[in-house]
């Protein structure tokens, strides 16, 4: 990557980035149908930024199969893992096989794909398969928990459980349902407000492996929450493209959301002093939390 315009002298205020390719700490975006050209100019400005590329819902199926496949490569070429929305998924399960599906996925260029049940009814034991033709096909399993039906929704307790499943069947990722809405589903109420203990009941019961949870944010205080709760890691998704650069700035406490906890912490600790005033000799070319004065 070549020289960032602020590179040494504004750093991130919070714990260190994880850098691409990414285990922890990705980003998921939702994609509900750029063109190459708008594509091409979002990697320009945030391609470092993108971990996942969901092609949302079944918006791929009314692309043309080459520019698909075009789009596809380029962002292959920005190691930026590409998968269907996994209501496909739920679609083809309707009229074909998993197989058939899976070898078309990977025939047309996408390297993963997600693998959900937020509308079918589908048994955990068939879950198990579907993730095995994933793998057998040479794509890369990233499952979906959750109900899209707020009338349906599993307890964390449940949601918990299929985790583990998941990555003890080979998922690579697990993502917590939260529709493009972010709102009475998962653990978000109608309003959008996080449940706090819905989210500590899930981490406590899968422990360390919630490295391995995207967490579907499409709204800016879900997205602070989780940031302030796990860390500039945490696993976000459904992030619109146009919001890519706003939650990286989140990540790193430079926007309000983030920065407002990491100055009362440093005013607690004496570690800053909003009254010091920098010398004429300074040799400060950063401002990090704890050399930042003006």
């Amino acid at each position: 990557m070549s020289e960032l315009a602020w590179e040494n002298i504004i750093t991130s205020q919070r714990d260190p980035r994880e850098q691409k390719p990414r285990k922890s700490g990705c980003t998921m975006v939702m994609d509900i149908g750029k063109g190459l050209h708008e594509t091409e100019s979002i990697l320009q400005v945030c391609g470092n930024y993108i971990d996942h590329w969901k092609f949302g819902f079944g918006t791929s199926v009314f692309m043309d199969k080459g520019l698909l496949q075009e789009k596809l490569q380029l962002l292959a070429e920005h190691n930026i893992l590409t998968f269907p929305g996994g209501t496909l998924l739920e679609v083809a399960l309707l009229t074909q096989h998993c197989r058939v599906y899976m070898t078309h996925a990977k025939a047309l260029g996408f390297q993963a794909v997600e693998i959900s049940d937020g509308t079918l009814p589908i048994p955990r034991f068939r879950r198990k398969r579907i993730i095995e033709c994933a793998l057998n096909a040479g794509l890369i399993p990233i499952t979906e928990v959750g109900k899209k039906d707020p009338k349906r929704q599993p307890t964390p307790e449940k949601m918990a459980e299929e985790v583990l499943e998941d990555l003890e069947w080979g998922a690579a990722w697990v993502i917590m349902e939260g529709r493009e809405s972010g709102h009475s589903v998962g653990v978000f109420d109608e309003s959008g407000n996080v449940d706090e203990f819905e989210v500590d009941v899930i981490v406590g019961m899968i422990g360390d492996k919630s490295a391995s949870l995207i967490w579907e944010a499409p709204l800016k205080s879900q997205q602070a929450f989780f940031i302030e709760k796990f860390g500039a890691n945490a696993g976000l998704g459904n992030i619109p493209l146009d919001q890519v650069l706003a939650v990286e700035a989140l990540r790193n406490g430079l926007r309000f959301d983030t920065l407002n906890r990491v100055t009362g912490k440093l005013l607690r600790e004496g570690s800053w002093d909003p009254n010091q005033v920098e010398g004429n000799g300074a040799n400060n070319t950063s401002m990090t939390p704890n050399s930042a004065a003006t």
